[in-house]
């Protein structure tokens, strides 16, 4: 069957009522096969911030390896401020892309001592969510992706991160049209569950994108929720 997906929003902007039931139901069907997730314990903001910008570009293993290693070199992110940027890029390089990593890592924490006079990020928790992104924006290397891991993570805040799995498994999915990029996809994705759902959704969609949606190719034969899925059944959305 071939053919074009239901409508992905309303004359008014909106997901349409179509679309908002998939998205429910998806996420119901997710949390049955892989189990409701809740975000436990508490991370610091400026821990997230250096793992995630880590973690770009390579697996989770291979960032919280290198996130580890400076862990275990600095006891306090302000012994970083003063470091070679090479020394550090030789303690990250099981993450990939050392030496950029490097130099975003302590550019971003020296703007956010010259900012606020510490290295904390606890202030934004005052803040609105949209506030608090913007803020975040500043500091180079920090995109949609990363400052939407620091507010929902660390900081309790809604947003929906899109990593590369959630993006492919939600076009697959037909969540979201076929040529939108991930920063559209982020704010796409946090407009079809409530917030509350936002880290449940999150993680059993990169959970999906792992065991069963792979990129190269994906294991429709056991997918369990292949019935609501666009690629499935034929069916892409064009439109972005």
């Amino acid at each position: 069957m071939s053919g074009i997906g239901p409508p992905s929003v309303s004359a008014e902007g909106l997901p349409s009522k179509s679309l908002l039931r998939k998205a429910a139901k998806l996420d119901a069907l997710l949390t049955r096969i892989y189990g409701r997730k809740e975000i436990k314990g508490r991370e610091d903001p400026v821990d997230t911030l250096v793992e995630t910008i880590l973690s770009q570009n390579t697996t989770d293993k291979n960032s919280h390896r290198a996130f580890l290693a400076l862990k275990r070199e600095y006891f306090d992110w302000e012994d970083i401020l003063a470091e070679d940027s090479r020394k550090i890029a030789t303690l990250i390089r099981s993450g990939g892309l050392a030496e950029m990593k490097a130099e975003r890592i302590i550019g971003a924490l020296k703007f956010i001592k010259k900012e606020r006079g510490m290295l904390s990020l606890d202030f934004l928790k005052k803040m609105k969510p949209a506030e608090a992104e913007t803020w975040l924006a500043q500091m180079k290397g920090v995109g949609p992706k990363t400052r939407g891991i620091i507010l929902l993570f660390a900081l309790r805040m809604p947003a929906f991160p899109v990593d590369t799995h959630i993006h492919r498994v939600s076009k697959r999915l037909g969540l979201i049209g076929q040529k939108t990029s991930r920063e559209k996809a982020q704010l796409e994705l946090s407009k079809l569950v409530p917030s509350k759902e936002f880290y449940n959704f999150h993680i059993n969609l990169i959970e999906h994108g792992r065991a069963v949606c792979q990129a190269r190719k994906p294991r429709c034969y056991v997918c369990q929720v292949r019935r609501s899925c666009d690629y499935y059944s034929g069916r892409t959305r064009g439109h972005s």
